[in-house]
Order: C-alpha cells, then structure tokens, then sequence
C-alpha cells in the first residue's frame, strides 16, 4: 500500500478540501456542486453520440449513448456514480466517452431516478429495466448481441445488483421470465459492502480524501429509508450466500478508499464462487479517480483496464 496519494491528485484534493462537504450543502446543493465537476474535465470525441430514452421501471429514462465507430457492436449499459443522490450522464460524460473510444464498446449511460426523492430500490429496478430494454432493442443501438454492464461506486452497485438479479431470474423455475443475458461486468470501486460489518478502510480513510464517511453515512440516510431493506443482498453483494453463475468481472478499487476493502472482498468473493475475476489495485488513488481523466494516468490506464475486461468476452 502507498504511504500517500499519488501527487498529481494534490490539486484535486487541495480544491475539495476547501469545498463544503455535501451533507453541509444538502440535497439541491450537493447536486449542483457534483455537477460543477463536470465543468473542469474535458472531454473526448466518439464518432457518434446522442442522447435518447430508455424504460426504466416506472416510465422512460434519459440515456446518452456513445457509439466508437460504424457497424454492428457490444454494447456496454452504464451507470453513473454519485451516492445514488448525485450526479447524471453529464458528470460522467468523459468516463462513457473513454470507454467506447478504448473498448470499441458502444456505450449507452443511463439516468436513472435519485434519492431522497426515490430510495431503494428504484436506482436498481431502473437499471435492471433499463439493461432488459437495451437487450431487447439491442438493433436499435446497433448493437451486436453481446451484452455487459458497468458503472462506478453506486453505479458499480448497481451494476452488480443487476447481474444478480439476472442471473436469479434464469435459475427461477416458476418463472418463464428469462433475464438479461450479460456478459461482463466492470465494477469502478464498488459500493458492496453490509451495513453490519467494519472495514478498516472506512476508518483509515475516513477524511480527507474526496468520498468521506459522513458523506458515505449521508447517502446511505438518503438512499435506504427503511430497515427492512439493509440485509437485502442487492442492496449489498456481499450478503449473498451463493455468488456463482455470474458474468465475469473487472473490478477496481483505489488504495486511499473508504470503499477499498470491500471491493477487494467482492473481488476475492467473486473468483472464490467460480468466477473470472480481473482486479486491479491501485494504491495511490482516491475514490472517484476514474473521473478524473486528463488529471491522473491512473485513470487512463483503468480505463484500459475495463477495456481488456471487455475485450476478452467479445
């Protein structure tokens, strides 16, 4: 493990030390700072991006789809981090766009509903529906058949839920209902942990390093609303008692993380159950680096990461 971040983060973690923390700024003002993030990264050209719709579980989503080229391809379903309470396809605009430029992936991100407002599990029935869509209408995305999901921290959640709840539907007998055929899955420092256990990097990197525990604490109050909820293991991952059967997994996780521990747990838990499993560490970074494209190599080369990921499958 690094003794220290990486230097090239010092500006950015010198710029969110001086800035309110997002639990201070509330709801509205957490949105609008997160937003602002998306003023300072630059972004990069796809030979074709538009914006569109997609179903969700209640009615259509706004989705943004990033094609790399002509011709039928894989298609990558993503969706954005942010605690479940912040952030859309603008703020993650630079991540979808270097993806489908790398991996040859077209790449459609999907805004799905937010907390307070919708708790768990609506950003997952969302997401679950909006994956089943694009699956469905796949020629309409151009899309080639393969199918792999993706996303970062809460994201990176979701997309975990999504290939649990897919992978439940085809071992339901009583069901005809066959869910989405995915294969692959790229994990950016996922949310996976039970509420009930102690990480030791949730107290080693509770402060100071861009996602801070309160901030953590906060999301978690906003997102899960009842206690019913906490030991449902989409919810969290890591409560499942049977993880075989899933799709191949990238996952990456950043050494000064709240999240670093269980992501590494998830990983080890994953190829314990049978399945391919990629991790790739780095110890340097901070969570949400992957974002921070044009600022880190780190994030450059995790995007490789996730393209080899998806390559293999194809």
């Amino acid at each position: 493990m690094a003794d220290e971040p990486n230097p090239q983060l010092q500006p950015i973690l010198d710029m969110v030390n001086q800035t309110p923390a997002l639990e201070e700024v509330g709801v509205e003002g957490a949105r609008q700072q997160f937003d602002a993030v998306a003023e300072f990264t630059p972004s990069y050209e796809v030979y074709d991006e538009y914006d569109t719709t997609v179903a969700g579980a209640t009615g259509e989503l706004d989705a943004r789809v990033y094609r790399p080229g002509e011709g039928d391809r894989p298609i990558l379903v993503y969706f954005h981090g942010g605690g479940f309470v912040v952030g859309g396809l603008d703020t993650h605009d630079n991540v979808c766009q270097k993806l489908a430029e790398e991996s040859g992936w077209t790449v459609v991100s999907v805004d799905y509903r937010l907390a307070p407002e919708h708790p768990f599990p609506a950003a997952l029935e969302d997401a679950y529906a909006a994956t089943e869509y694009v699956e469905e209408n796949s020629e309409a995305f151009d899309g080639d058949g393969t199918l792999a999901v993706g996303g970062d921290s809460a994201g990176a959640n979701l997309s975990a839920g999504v290939s649990l709840m897919a992978r439940d539907a085809e071992l339901d007998v009583t069901d005809d209902v066959v869910g989405p055929d995915i294969a692959h899955q790229v994990l950016f420092y996922p949310v996976c942990g039970s509420p009930f256990e102690e990480y030791e990097s949730r107290e080693e990197n509770a402060e100071g390093y861009f996602l801070e525990r309160e901030t953590m604490e906060w999301f978690q109050d906003q997102y899960v609303q009842s206690p019913v909820h906490s030991r449902n293991e989409y919810l969290a991952p890591l409560l499942a008692d049977d993880l075989s059967g899933l799709p191949p997994a990238t996952v990456v996780t950043a050494g000064f993380d709240p999240l670093r521990d269980e992501g590494d747990a998830y990983a080890e838990a994953l190829e314990d159950a049978g399945n391919e499993v990629f991790h790739a560490q780095y110890d340097d970074m901070i969570h949400g680096f992957v974002q921070l494209l044009g600022f880190v190599d780190a994030a450059e080369d995790a995007i490789r990461a996730a393209s080899s990921g998806l390559d293999a499958v194809r």
